[in-house]
């Protein structure tokens, strides 16, 4: 049977990380008056906010995975993710490539029941985060491991940042499948106190997780992700990069077979109030600046 693929872009890349997955050492101490649930929670008060209200961005994405690599522009904008390959195993599309890549995301201006199904596939998906999000404090039990500095891609750059360790709590009772993958997982969080964000979430499966009662299917033990978040502008936050390694089955018969690594990179903030045709634009002109640049650098040698 053929392996399920999965997609993921920045926009849904905590929401796959979470929904599909989501020890012992010296104890450390943590800030006065404060236990490492408490600011987990704050933590996650903080990102739900901030997924809510927060400013929307342009950015690079590179997914990585054995098949090879793709290289997207992103840009959020009032009505969808708008994504735009330009590079697939780190060679720049072809002009007829190109002109492929802009028939696919412009269908979604020219037919709008197709723009309205992927605002509703990102909405489903948000609302999916806000549910693994909510149940982080209850769903596991923490304790300080000593403290870390922020750095490019993991924080804010010199920042202190909080490790704590998480394990399941015996007493969560999880309301649905989406949290069910929790029981089964365990690792390491990296927290910012003073900016009350997540910069890490480093877990591992330690059993094999069902979801569904079993029906729909499994997670294998041992599959890992990490999430890591970084400042990216003024004290705002967003997913610098995503590694992803899970196996399992999807109704006892499918294969889920996910090994990726996604970094996203260049960032820049835009207008509240972009529409996706805008957005398109935008990509089209950033994708030409690209390869002007690289038309330049080869006339150079």
């Amino acid at each position: 049977m053929k392996p399920i693929l999965v997609r993921t872009d920045w926009r849904t890349a905590l929401v796959v990380a979470l929904a599909l997955s989501l020890s012992a050492g010296s104890l450390a101490e943590g800030p006065p008056g404060n236990t490492p649930s408490e600011l987990v929670r704050r933590a996650v008060a903080n990102e739900i906010k901030s997924n809510n209200l927060g400013p929307k961005y342009m950015c690079r994405q590179r997914k990585e995975t054995p098949a090879g690599s793709q290289t997207k522009l992103m840009v959020e904008t009032r009505d969808a993710m708008v994504g735009m390959v330009v590079a697939y195993n780190d060679q720049p599309l072809n002009q007829q490539q190109r002109r492929d890549e802009y028939g696919r995301i412009e269908r979604f201006v020219n037919q709008p029941a197709e723009l309205e199904r992927k605002r509703k596939q990102e909405k489903e998906s948000a609302e999916r985060v806000s549910l693994i999000l909510k149940a982080l404090p209850d769903a596991f039990l923490y304790e300080y491991d000593g403290t870390e500095t922020g750095r490019p891609g993991v924080g804010k750059s010199g920042d202190q940042l909080l490790r704590l360790k998480f394990r399941p709590n015996p007493r969560y009772d999880p309301p649905s499948h989406v949290e069910q993958v929790l029981t089964g997982m365990q690792g390491v969080v990296l927290l910012d106190p003073q900016k009350q964000r997540i910069a890490r979430i480093d877990g591992t499966l330690f059993k094999d997780v069902g979801f569904g009662w079993g029906i729909l299917g499994h997670l294998d033990r041992g599959g890992h992700f990490q999430v890591d978040q970084a400042d990216v502008n003024d004290d705002n936050w967003a997913i610098a990069r995503m590694d992803l390694a899970f196996t399992g089955k999807v109704l006892l018969f499918k294969s889920i077979d996910i090994k990726s690594t996604e970094i996203y990179s260049d960032f820049h903030p835009v207008p509240p109030d972009l529409t996706f045709a805008q957005g398109i634009e935008l990509l089209k002109q950033q994708q030409a600046a690209i390869a002007q640049n690289q038309l330049s650098c080869c006339n150079s040698k």
